[in-house]
């Protein structure tokens, strides 16, 4: 599925070339993660195939993705690459399936890595925040002091997770309630944003919250019904819109002095995106750029009916042409690796 229709700005292609750097976002609608690279002057797509992909995190040498049922972390094996069939040095970074927690569905959103390699994941089935590693399907480690057992019943739909010195600092929430699926009543005005440490809530009545991101130590926050990014101050508890975008905002990264944001467009089937307003409603799913001095848009990727809805946007810094084999492809068995040591299994000729 690398065929998605996409118009895009020659900006676009220039700045991942200056930055030596890729895109990578997954949209769950479409059953996804596409990455967005470079190749001289064209701009190449790359897509593989997880059921409900949903959040998205880097570390170094590391990524690990959340999927319907599991969450899978992969790691850079660019030594692959030299014998990568049918064409060596086609890549400059494989990315390798190298663990898969089942974790059920647990409707894992915002995920990020922490201190000695720790996975921490918002449980928005549980209503909490979780550490995801072999001992079980999850263990969790917050919850919103306003929820008062853990129960697979979507609460709040706990949804973002800010880091701060590798660990969870702020989350978000579509809302302040304790029943299940009580969220949705006044989904477009009743989000929240929590500090993890005192369990106070910063900010009320957002207009669905999402991906809060700590950026050169301040909080920014996407109000995705609104088309905002939004720069909070904790300490007033106050917040001010500095970049306004048209569409439903999800996944929030920031590289040198731009900002990437994934932009969706509402669900047709959906009676409360429909209540959105029109300059919300009417605009095509894709990554748009932002220049952090100024907050002006300066570049942008479209896509038409092929996608439709992005959750999270990340970058993949130091490549320009990377490659992530999907764990159920043939490709995860052919592909042999160890200190020093990498090979690809040749297919054995029949007869």
């Amino acid at each position: 599925m690398d065929n998605f229709k996409s118009t895009s700005s020659e900006f676009l292609i220039n700045l991942l070339n200056n930055l030596n750097c890729s895109i990578i976002f997954s949209t769950y609608e479409s059953n996804c993660v596409v990455v967005i690279s470079t190749e001289g002057d064209k701009l190449i797509q790359l897509s593989r195939q997880l059921t409900k992909p949903m959040g998205i995190a880097v570390k170094d040498e590391k990524l690990i993705i959340a999927s319907k049922f599991e969450l899978t972390k992969f790691s850079n094996e660019n030594e692959l690459s030299k014998t990568y069939p049918p064409k060596p040095n086609s890549y400059d970074t494989i990315y390798m399936p190298r663990a898969t927690y089942y974790t059920g569905e647990l409707d894992l959103h915002d995920i990020e890595f922490g201190d000695e390699d720790k996975i921490y994941a918002i449980n928005t089935r549980f209503s909490c925040i979780s550490l995801i590693n072999n001992n079980y399907s999850f263990t969790p480690i917050w919850k919103p002091s306003f929820i008062t057992e853990l129960m697979p019943e979507d609460r709040c739909h706990l949804n973002g997770m800010a880091m701060l010195n590798n660990k969870p600092k702020y989350v978000t929430a579509l809302s302040k309630t304790n029943t299940p699926g009580g969220w949705r009543e006044n989904i477009t005005s009743s989000g929240i944003l929590i500090d993890v440490d005192t369990d106070e809530i910063i900010l009320e009545n957002l207009s669905m919250p999402h991906s809060p991101r700590i950026i050169n130590k301040k909080l920014y926050v996407l109000q995705s019904a609104k088309g905002e990014v939004i720069e909070v101050n904790t300490t007033k508890k106050s917040y001010k819109v500095v970049a306004k975008i048209p569409g439903i905002l999800r996944g929030l990264a920031e590289y040198g002095d731009y900002i990437f944001v994934g932009v969706s467009k509402p669900r047709e089937s959906s009676k409360t995106f429909q209540k959105l307003p029109d300059n919300v409603k009417e605009q095509s799913a894709g990554i748009v750029v932002l220049y952090k001095p100024t907050w002006a848009i300066v570049g942008e990727i479209k896509y038409s009916n092929t996608i439709n809805e992005i959750y999270d946007v990340r970058i993949l810094p130091n490549t320009l042409r990377p490659n992530i084999i999907n764990p159920q492809h043939e490709a995860t068995t052919n592909a042999i690796s160890s200190k020093n040591l990498s090979f690809w299994r040749k297919k054995e000729k029949k007869g």
